[in-house]
């Protein structure tokens, strides 16, 4: 699917997938966070750490009538203060999305898929 915005030149739209990556893109500027993590838990419940190249398999978008929902699978830093680190993906993702592209999110749910530990 996509979202479609109007400007007054006309329209745009927007894929799913851009909407991900320029989530993903931007929770990865965050203090505290590692990485995006796969939607889908590997063996054991192991999260599977993504690279730049596949942000968006670790968001995952949704949209509930005219509100679009979107779901962060994330891998944070040990030692970091989760509920800190979630909050300022919430509110860096969201003003990305709202000031930076135009796009309105209702509802940013973060899942926390693993902690690892950096040297």
């Amino acid at each position: 699917m996509s979202m479609q915005l109007s400007t007054e030149n006309g329209k745009i739209d927007v894929a799913d997938q851009v909407i991900a990556v320029i989530a993903g893109s931007a929770a990865l500027d965050c203090y505290g966070l590692v990485g995006m993590a796969s939607r889908k838990q590997l063996k054991d419940g192991i999260a599977e750490l993504l690279g730049r190249e596949n942000l968006a398999r670790g968001v995952e978008v949704r949209r509930e009538g005219e509100e679009l929902h979107l779901d962060l699978y994330v891998i944070v830093s040990y030692g970091t203060k989760i509920s800190e680190v979630a909050h300022n993906i919430q509110s860096k993702v969201k003003y990305v999305l709202e000031e930076v592209v135009g796009i309105a999110v209702d509802r940013l749910n973060i899942f926390v898929q693993g902690v690892r530990v950096i040297r």
